[in-house]
């Protein structure tokens, strides 16, 4: 059986690694975690993201099965749908995204005929779910902690682990997202630390470190059983706990959170134009009391 071949795409933007997973021998690909550009001063999307990502499949001359998310992002806009609108392929998500949509929608106020069904993909996974790229193997993790519907895939010896871990310097995601949850995220990394030692994991994010200045997506479950910050071998759950909800306290909001989760939740298109024709993101303000 052949193994995965991988090639990594960084969005300097948003610090964001997305995926191409080929089966070599039938050329048939699944991308993982595309990034759509958006300038939120202008407010204008662009793709040259996920262009470099189309140039590549037809370089290599693979045929595009699946276009997969790990979850519903809220740093960057995906280009799922536009990446499926070239390609083809199906858009995958796990299962639990229906409860993003079901706090987002309302945080939001939604147009009345939101579907928080998850229609807007094609497949919604199941926990130990399935699938196949060309002859390539994949099943589906459900790891949520950093949102409910955090999921982690799974290749021959390859993890792609989403926001749920970072690499060993950097720890863990965050979990003060609605719906997010520090000791749920322990177990869920515990999880993915329980597969074989010599498994690559590859991050959806990395922002450098004090230590290093260099950018990386690449690590082993060995490496971070070892060495992660905040989540390595003899760490117990109230510690994470603890560390983590200290560490959130003190984040600021991502950049693109707002259109992001707006935007990412319908799959990758934008809210329903209004009578003008124009698509609006929405802000809630929240004034003082």
């Amino acid at each position: 059986m052949s193994k995965p071949q991988i090639e990594a795409f960084f969005d300097p933007a948003t610090y964001t690694y997305s995926y191409v997973v080929a089966d070599p021998s039938t050329r048939r690909a699944a991308i993982i975690d595309p990034v759509l550009d958006f300038d939120p001063a202008t407010g204008r999307t662009a793709t040259d993201s996920a262009d470099c990502i189309m140039a590549f499949v037809a370089e290599r001359e693979l045929q595009v099965d699946w276009i997969l998310e790990t979850h519903v992002h809220a740093d960057h806009l995906t280009g799922a749908a536009y990446l499926k609108a070239q390609l083809g392929g199906l858009t995958g998500i796990g299962r639990r995204v229906t409860e993003v949509q079901e706090i987002f929608a309302e945080t939001f106020n939604a147009e009345a005929w939101f579907k928080k069904d998850g229609s807007q993909f094609d497949r919604l996974f199941e926990d130990g779910e399935v699938f196949h790229v060309g002859d390539l193997e994949a099943r589906v993790l459900f790891t949520p902690g950093h949102t409910p519907a955090c999921v982690t895939y799974l290749f021959d010896g390859a993890a792609f682990v989403g926001d749920t871990l970072f690499m060993p310097d950097y720890g863990t995601a965050r979990t003060d997202f609605p719906g997010g949850d520090a000791g749920t995220l322990y177990q869920s990394i515990r999880n993915i630390l329980g597969l074989p030692e010599d498994t690559k994991l590859f991050m959806c994010h990395d922002y450098g470190s004090e230590e290093r200045s260099e950018f990386r997506f690449e690590t082993t479950v060995a490496e971070e059983r070892e060495l992660n910050k905040m989540i390595h071998d003899g760490i117990d759950v109230d510690a994470v706990v603890v560390e983590r909800e200290a560490r959130d306290a003190g984040l600021a909001a991502p950049r693109l959170l707002l259109p992001s989760v707006q935007f990412n939740m319908r799959g990758g298109e934008l809210p329903p134009a209004e009578s003008n024709g124009v698509h609006y993101f929405k802000i809630p303000v929240r004034e003082v009391a």
